[in-house]
């Protein structure tokens, strides 16, 4: 008997092995109805989405997803390759989940979407990173609404971030963080606000906002006086002090003066300053009242109203400021402007006392 023969398989087993097992067929190509090539030519255009056969331009598909990176890599090039996958990293969410997953409100009244968007929620991130992208929009949206640029958004969602990182205001409200924050950026970047402005922007009270803005100073070490009244001679460029000219432009602008006021009222600041006439006022005092003294010796005259709405203080402010020039005239008023003809010293009016 041999034994080097193989058994016969039973039937069962027969009829399985013959059975066709189903998998992905690798043979199936995509060829040109025109053309039947059988190793057809086909040409996939990034910039329009086609598929265009390369032998005689029929297309065979169009809008066409692109897979590729969006940024070439390179062998000796550090890190990973930056593939097309959700938006452009942003180094303020660093930790943070970049990527979002909405969960659709129809399923058909069964009620389990409304089950998984809680899951998804609770799953997702932390109250604590709700709170800090809530805030990041906040920012975003007040930015938008002053028409302040993008490097202050993002030089108060780094101050924002580091503030909660450190709790350094536990127990105040988001909005009056954020409000000191961006009072913070806008100084750091030299277009400066005042706290009347950044007050009406968001809501916050005056003196929640100092106070924030007090112990924001001492924590990141910035220069004291940001919101201080008195801007002194020789003050470092990269420092936060308000300069009552850095409030010029936008004060000029918006009383629609010429171009020439903005340069000689820069010019009677600095005078005052120098010879210690109006100090301690506020540099939003001192640049209203300094407006009002030259626009009337330019010939430009403006009322104390106008200037009051723009500058955001009283009339009788701007008037008392105005009085201190007027009493000084002569040191501030260059000899060269009046030789010129450009400034005349009878134009300035004479406030009453009263």
């Amino acid at each position: 008997m041999a034994y080097n023969q193989p058994f016969p398989l039973a039937a069962p087993q027969q009829k399985a092995a013959l059975q066709p097992t189903f998998g992905p067929d690798l043979a199936v190509r995509l060829i040109c109805p025109e053309c039947r090539d059988p190793n057809p030519n086909i040409v996939e255009e990034s910039a329009s989405g086609d598929l265009v056969c390369g032998t005689c331009g029929l297309v065979l598909g169009d809008r066409i997803v692109d897979t590729r990176s969006e940024w070439r890599t390179f062998a000796n090039d550090e890190g990973d390759d930056p593939s097309r996958v959700g938006a452009a990293s942003d180094p303020l969410m660093e930790g943070l989940e970049q990527l979002d997953t909405m969960i659709s409100f129809r399923d058909g009244g069964s009620g389990i979407a409304k089950e998984l968007q809680r899951a998804a929620s609770r799953g997702q991130s932390s109250r604590t990173e709700r709170n800090l992208l809530q805030a990041f929009r906040d920012i975003s949206s007040w930015c938008d609404q002053f028409s302040l640029p993008k490097t202050i958004s993002d030089i108060a969602k780094q101050l924002f971030k580091r503030s909660t990182e450190e709790n350094l205001l536990r127990g105040k409200p988001n909005e009056a963080v954020i409000a000191a924050c961006i009072f913070i950026a806008c100084r750091q970047a030299h277009v400066p606000r005042t706290f009347r402005e950044i007050c009406n922007l968001t809501n916050v009270s005056k003196k929640t906002l100092g106070q924030c803005y007090k112990a924001l100073e001492q924590a990141f070490n910035l220069t004291p006086g940001a919101s201080a009244t008195k801007a002194h001679v020789g003050a470092p460029p990269g420092g936060t002090t308000t300069n009552p000219e850095d409030l010029l432009v936008r004060y000029c602008n918006h009383l629609d003066l010429p171009p020439n006021v903005q340069p000689i009222c820069k010019d009677i600041i600095v005078a005052a300053r120098t010879h210690g006439i109006a100090d301690g006022r506020s540099p939003v005092s001192i640049a209203g009242g300094a407006i009002y003294f030259t626009c009337h010796l330019l010939g430009k005259p403006k009322s104390a109203r106008e200037i009051s709405a723009v500058a955001g203080v009283s009339e009788g402010t701007i008037k008392l400021v105005y009085k201190l020039y007027y009493a000084d005239k002569d040191r501030l008023v260059k000899d060269e402007w009046l030789k010129e003809g450009r400034a005349k010293m009878e134009r300035l009016p004479i406030e009453s006392s009263k």
